[in-house]
């Protein structure tokens, strides 16, 4: 049997300090004034599931609890601290709400379809409201601080919606205005793939993704932007273009390494021999690739020690040749080439004698051997 008052000292419905005297499985004993301990359930000590108290409380903590009825028959005031909590929590959540502040909340547990945390009311974080992008698996968000908007809130249903996203998104939509105010073009920045499609990759360089064309990838030819990139890769961009009102901005990874000519320049010399690969055949002559990204020509005067009248008559694309550097100029990105110089005259070949002076013996005639009736006179 209970009754809404007990003595003009104590009250149903009194806030009052206490302090705790003894920390029980199931309950704690809590001195309000009183000439007996008031008794804390498990259930009134936090608005979360509570294994033991012992996990929320100590002896000698004081607290602020109210109470919540009496117990006749033993005396004794049965008081909350959650109730306490909540008050306070859904006047600070509603003035969070209203002005759009942040909040910060350690997650309790994990539960189907998102996160829990105490704000001194049990607030939910839905899986959709967690992160920017998709999360599989929730289970090492237990235990984390977290900073969260209010985005929902009921006091008559006890119902209250948070959400990490916000504060993410936000945080990113001032970085990305604060890098498109100050990037500029020929800035070299750290980036980050995001995103990859057929026409190139999207690169965060701070808030903001600017897309790599596939021809900025490499110096080198790359038919698709994932055969040199995956998600995930740091990489370093070069600022292209800026479009601010678009939020557009152009980069080029190849632009912060050494290009082909620059090393063509460095490793290979006029006079040298070098391997090479035909990659097309023109009326003029051949392109033959003798570094990455460097394609050289080999005039048709210079293909063969013969007469030719098209290239196609002794190469083929694809096919692998050594080549002589006649002359390099880098700066002009131009570079020619000779397949003769590179190998040896052939001999010139020796013509046969007609078969009519083959026999030598018909050419060291004398004319004892003709007239052999002339040798015995004197």
């Amino acid at each position: 049997m209970s009754e809404e008052v007990k003595s003009e000292f104590v009250q149903v419905g009194d806030v009052l300090t206490g302090k705790v005297v003894k920390v029980e499985q199931n309950q704690a004993l809590v001195d309000i004034g009183y000439k007996s301990e008031a008794i804390l359930p498990i259930s009134e000590v936090s608005s979360l599931h509570v294994e033991q108290v012992a996990d929320e409380l100590q002896e000698e903590q004081e607290l602020q609890v109210k109470v919540i009825r009496y117990n006749q028959e033993e005396d004794q005031f049965v008081v909350s601290k959650k109730a306490i909590d909540a008050e306070e929590a859904w006047e600070k959540l509603q003035a969070k709400f209203e002005s759009g502040e942040s909040i910060v909340a350690t997650v309790a547990d994990v539960v189907k379809g998102g996160l829990v945390v105490n704000v001194g009311v049990r607030g939910f974080i839905p899986a959709s409201l967690v992160e920017l992008r998709f999360v599989e698996d929730f289970s090492e968000y237990k235990g984390q601080e977290l900073e969260l908007k209010v985005v929902e809130l009921d006091k008559e249903k006890n119902k209250c919606i948070l959400s990490r996203k916000a504060v993410l998104e936000e945080e990113a939509n001032q970085n990305k205005e604060k890098t498109l105010n100050n990037v500029e073009v020929g800035s070299v920045l750290d980036g980050t793939v995001q995103r990859i499609t057929d026409f190139g990759a999207f690169i965060d360089i701070g808030g903001v993704d600017g897309l790599v064309h596939v021809s900025e990838i490499a110096w080198h030819r790359v038919g698709h932007p994932s055969e040199a990139l995956k998600v995930g890769d740091k990489v370093q961009v070069k600022v292209l273009k800026v479009d601010r009102d678009n939020e557009r901005i152009s980069l080029s990874i190849k632009e912060t390494q050494e290009g082909p000519w620059q090393k063509v320049a460095r490793e290979i010399q006029v006079n040298d021999v070098v391997k090479g690969e035909v990659k097309r055949l023109v009326s003029f002559g051949a392109f033959v690739e003798v570094f990455p990204g460097v394609e050289g020509l080999v005039h048709i005067s210079q293909i063969s020690h013969r007469h030719i009248g098209t290239p196609s008559e002794v190469l083929k694309e694809g096919e692998e040749v050594e080549v002589k550097v006649l002359d390099i100029q880098p700066d002009q990105k131009r570079i020619s080439l000779s397949i003769k110089e590179a190998s040896e005259q052939p001999a010139p070949v020796k013509k046969e004698a007609p078969e009519s002076v083959k026999d030598d013996s018909a050419f060291g005639v004398t004319l004892g051997d003709m007239y052999p009736e002339l040798r015995n006179l004197k």
